[in-house]
């Protein structure tokens, strides 16, 4: 399997090439789902240890139903699909270009969630513009094992996300153990308490936010990713349900920039426009490195061909190593 690695703003992307199963004809979500319940190997083979660690997102390149699309991509973790994944689109492009697919200028591509437009500025610089981002539900408050009552929104940003102003641990690097807690304490009382996005869909994305370290931020984020992992990058799509929130609050004009810092400092460039339905439309900007190509070898006789599932490990419950 041919794969390019490369990182946004500190969060890893690996685009896989070539090698990739056969998922057939049809549209990206159709596809995404024969990924899902067929060829679920492909997370932890591909992702997990020992080629890869469980803050890596895949990038599987498709044919696009849409002519008008340089590529379909269906996205994914290391416990299943992401419907959309601002960082990994950024890391798309620019693998793209560094590969000559692409030279600067506006480009189509299609996700199992609808198509979305990424801007390749520079051979680093890429600007997202996202699908319709939206506020569901406001001033939600769940009682959190361990914490007290949280207040936050439910959004959608291309993935589902509860965000919540958090001032209790500091938005800090050194304090990642402790805000990976909070927020699995926090995803473990939503799901207690029945509260999901639209249609019944889990909440998978925990997002707190709390004030900027630099002056020419406006916020910071900590975000929690749905295999337990931490994002690095300040999460594009995590980033559109923000702005959502924001405009309906009324506490960002159309137009105005945010720059939003993650964890660890780095930063995207935000802004939106309205949408006809309600929602807004997000643009992201941040930058993408390659940092590796390679060839990912699967040998029958190896005991972890197909990744290491640390849920699964034998006096795990559940274990259900093969």
């Amino acid at each position: 399997m041919r794969v390019i690695d490369s990182h946004t703003e500190g969060e890893p992307t690996r685009v896989i090439l070539e090698g990739g199963p056969d998922l057939g004809t049809g549209s990206l979500a159709d596809r995404a789902r024969r990924l899902r319940d067929d060829h679920g190997w492909i997370y932890t083979a591909t992702l997990a240890e020992p080629r890869g660690h469980d803050a890596m997102v895949g990038a599987l390149l498709v044919p696009p139903t849409d002519p008008t699309c340089v590529a379909g991509v269906i996205y994914f973790n290391t416990v299943g699909n992401l419907g959309m994944c601002g960082h990994a689109t950024i890391g798309l492009t620019a693998t793209l270009a560094h590969l000559g697919r692409l030279t600067p200028g506006s480009h189509r591509v299609e996700t199992p969630v609808g198509v979305v437009t990424a801007r390749l500025l520079d051979k680093n610089t890429v600007r997202v513009t996202n699908v319709e981002s939206y506020r569901l539900q406001a001033g939600i408050t769940v009682d959190v094992d361990g914490i007290g009552p949280v207040t936050g929104d439910v959004a959608w940003g291309g993935n589902w996300f509860f965000l919540t102003d958090f001032d209790q641990i500091d938005l800090t690097a050194n304090h990642i153990p402790a805000l990976t807690d909070a927020a699995k304490r926090i995803r473990a009382a939503l799901q207690r308490d029945g509260i999901t996005g639209a249609e019944g869909a889990e909440i998978d994305h925990i997002e707190l936010l709390g004030p900027a370290a630099s002056s020419a931020a406006q916020g910071r984020n900590f975000v929690l990713c749905p295999g337990g992992a931490y994002d690095r990058s300040p999460c594009g799509t995590g980033c559109s349900a923000k702005l959502a929130c924001l405009a309906a609050d009324g506490k960002l004009a159309e137009g105005a920039m945010w720059t939003q810092e993650s964890v660890i400092g780095s930063t995207y460039a935000c802004s939106y426009v309205a949408h006809p339905s309600g929602g807004i439309v997000a643009s992201i900007e941040g930058q993408a490195f390659v940092t590796s190509e390679a060839t990912l070898i699967f040998n029958d006789d190896d005991p972890f061909k197909d990744g290491i599932n640390h849920a699964t490990l034998p006096g795990k419950k559940g274990s259900n190593l093969a």
